[in-house]
């Protein structure tokens, strides 16, 4: 078992890459099963995620070959596999995005119920509700779900809510369905964008993607795509921007789209940072005091849950009160007992917290509850008096690549190590 350890108080400054979105890859790797042609994808990142997907694919029968550099070609070719079976699903809640494709593909597809991090409940019944408003025919039992249809058929179905899985599900089903389907009240993200750019460079019809209304027009194959590349990770991206905001200094950020991150760079520049935007690099300078910031998540282009345990940390160092009210997963606070361990000063009262500033946070061992909530951690630790030894860095691999190099290369103090018990 590892841990990361860092000695917090160094500002920050220098430049980082960040890497290809690990939620925008996971759908698209999952959207090579519709295809029986080669598809070489740039930006994917190293994962643990990634990893436990193209464990998935390559069960099902896909052929995989890294180029280097991010860059994977995938071969499905013409037979595959229909059942995901428990061991896979179980790591990773994304492995049920190869249930719309296998459906469309073989006209049956059997998938066990997902895992990933407790943060909620986040049902599937969206989903199932969409496969079945196609004509699929859906069952559940023995921890698995299996949906079978003779023959899809395009059709209209609403989301009760905007759910992103549900929403890339239903346009990876809907690409190989015959007629026209018209999907309601969908997600917005970026990432859903890029899966429907993908799609579409193989030679689906999708328009819309991006807005509240998706319209497919079902095509009889789709081909392969030499040379895709995947968006940068706005989340990654984001953590970085909150980690110099919080511990203070002078970073450029490398391969960004500032225009994914809009609202995260309003709260940053309300907290008292300075945001430059040019290209696809984004400059942050943060020298003057850090102020408390109120902020709400919601679904894009709101305030994004995955962020907002990091910006716990930064309201944890920031002079007043901030409210944080949390309104799409219910247990995103379970990250609030370590940082109290490191002297923050949070009270939770249901989907609220109140962040009062404290003038200094202070080294301890904590552990990682899951990932975002790890690297809420890892920010505190970055601005704290003393060393910050932080443990579960599994969850913190599902979502980070090379995050220890990277911090290091911009002034922190932080190394990767085997847990020492006796370390004090």
């Amino acid at each position: 078992m590892e841990e990361l350890v860092i000695v917090g108080g160094n500002p920050l400054s220098g430049t980082i890459k960040i890497n290809g979105a690990k939620n925008a890859a996971l759908p698209i790797l999952a959207a090579c099963l519709l295809t029986r042609e080669p598809v070489i994808l740039a930006e994917v990142p190293d994962l643990e995620d990634i990893r436990i997907m193209l464990a998935l694919l390559k069960y099902l029968g896909a052929q995989l070959t890294w180029l280097g550099l991010g860059h994977l070609k995938i071969e499905m070719g013409e037979y595959l596999g229909w059942e995901a079976p428990y061991d896979l699903v179980r790591k990773m809640r994304a492995s049920f995005l190869v249930l719309g494709p296998l459906l469309a593909r073989n006209g049956r597809s059997r998938v066990s119920l997902p895992g990933g991090c407790a943060i909620g409940i986040r049902p599937i019944d969206l989903h199932l509700k969409g496969f079945k408003a196609l004509g699929a025919r859906v069952s559940m039992g023995f921890g698995y779900i299996e949906a079978k249809a003779t023959q899809l058929r395009g059709a209209s179905f609403y989301f009760d809510y905007p759910s992103v899985g549900a929403t890339e599900n239903l346009i990876m089903a809907a690409c190989l369905t015959p007629g026209r389907t018209v999907l309601s009240n969908c997600a917005r993200e970026p990432e859903i964008v890029d899966l429907a750019g993908f799609l579409n460079s193989l030679g689906a019809k999708i328009k819309g993607a991006g807005t509240a209304q998706i319209e497919i027009i079902g095509v009889d194959a789709i081909g392969g795509n030499q040379y895709y590349t995947i968006i940068p990770d706005r989340i990654e991206a984001g953590t970085y921007l909150a980690a110099v905001a919080t511990a203070g200094g002078d970073v450029t950020l490398r391969n960004v789209r500032a225009e994914h991150l809009t609202p995260v760079i309003s709260k940053l520049q309300e907290a008292g940072a300075e945001v430059y935007s040019e290209g696809s690099t984004l400059q942050i300078i943060r020298d003057k005091p850090l102020e408390s910031v109120d902020l709400m998540t919601l679904p894009y282009p709101g305030f994004p849950t995955d962020l907002q345990p990091i910006f716990a940390a930064l309201n944890s160092r920031a002079r007043g009160v901030a409210i944080i009210r949390e309104t799409v997963f219910e247990n995103r606070f379970r990250y609030v007992n370590e940082l109290l361990r490191m002297g923050a000063d949070i009270k939770v009262q249901g989907n609220v917290a109140l962040v009062c500033g404290v003038s200094e946070l202070t080294g301890a061992r904590v552990t990682a509850p899951d990932l975002r909530g790890g690297a809420a951690l890892v920010v505190a630790g970055l601005a704290a008096v003393g060393k910050t030894q932080i443990s579960g860095l599994h969850h913190l691999d599902r979502g980070y690549s090379g995050l220890a190099s990277n911090l290091s290369s911009i002034g922190a103090q932080v190394i990767r190590r085997p847990v020492e018990e006796d370390d004090e």
